[in-house]
């Protein structure tokens, strides 16, 4: 397990090669783009960080999605930041229902938006609940049990207890704990707080999803096994023990699809520029150390 020096040393050997990572990776992008196949009528869409839309039969489900794309300004000045309609209104053309893994703002913030534009249900943690009741609308919130299967149209979904990644030279997750703000005026970026993480499940036309939007996990709260498409969160693993071989050897995915690589301060329209430090291409290599037989995919990201 590295420790807070190590963690240190690895950013600045990044810094002295910045530019020459990042072009690697976009080029480790563009070499896994996406061959696999869904069955028909299935729709898998990536819209950036951890956000995902899939829809089927006329039902649309939403991950995490996170459209805003506050400006890393607005984040070091802990500016309070509603959420971007008009991406909203770009972006998503129907809601079904909203799963939320966490409630960092980079998974929760347009959120409550969404939820309250299309009257949908919102699955996920207490603290997202009490998101949706400082937005108005607490009747759209449900607080979900462990491994208890919901179910909107024809998607059948459970959540898993997981942990979130110690972003903070592996010492502790930063905004953890419950979400726990009284008022919108103090809904700084740093007021979403982590609350209970979950890894997501879920079932359509014969196939199986799981989410993981943080790179840590409960090893033995994960029961699921040989999925189809492990929606595989990468930022952050590098300071999890073993992640990708602990989680891998969990799930057996058949797809690995790596998602939360992308700067998520950058807004959408723009162009996809890598995270700091996310390192895509090793991502890549230490998926197929653990085993030549899963396949790696990557989505291109929509809502550009």
């Amino acid at each position: 397990m590295l420790g807070p020096l190590d963690h240190v040393g690895a950013f600045l050997a990044y810094q002295a090669r910045r530019g020459a990572r990042r072009e690697a990776d976009h080029t480790t992008l563009a070499q896994l783009a996406w061959q696999a196949a869904l069955p028909s009528g299935l729709t898998l869409d990536w819209i950036g960080t951890a956000g995902f839309r899939l829809a089927y039969q006329g039902t649309t489900i939403w991950i995490d999605p996170y459209l805003t794309r506050l400006p890393l300004g607005r984040f070091v000045r802990r500016a309070v930041t509603a959420p971007d309609q008009a991406s909203i209104d770009r972006v998503v053309d129907a809601a079904d229902a909203v799963l939320v893994g966490h409630t960092h703002f980079d998974h929760a913030l347009d959120v409550p938006a969404i939820a309250a534009r299309f009257g949908c249900p919102v699955f996920g943690s207490a603290s997202m609940t009490h998101l949706m009741g400082l937005h108005g609308r607490p009747e759209l919130g449900t607080t979900v049990e462990p491994y208890q299967l919901y179910e909107v149209g024809p998607f059948r979904f459970s959540f898993v207890p997981s942990v979130h990644s110690k972003l903070a030279l592996g010492l502790w997750t930063p905004s953890g704990g419950e979400l726990t703000c009284e008022h919108l005026d103090g809904l700084t970026p740093q007021a979403y707080r982590c609350g209970q993480v979950w890894g997501i499940h879920l079932e359509v036309a014969g196939m199986s999803f799981y989410h993981q939007g943080s790179a840590d996990l409960i090893d033995d709260a994960i029961r699921h096994r040989d999925v189809d498409f492990f929606l595989c969160g990468i930022a952050g693993r590098r300071f999890t023990r073993d992640y990708a071989r602990r989680i891998l050897g969990k799930l057996s995915p058949k797809v690995v699809v790596p998602t939360h690589f992308d700067d998520f301060f950058r807004p959408l329209a723009q162009p996809l520029a890598m995270s700091m430090n996310v390192n895509l291409t090793a991502f890549a290599e230490e998926v197929h150390a653990v085993s030549a037989e899963f396949a790696v995919a990557a989505l291109p990201r929509t809502g550009t």
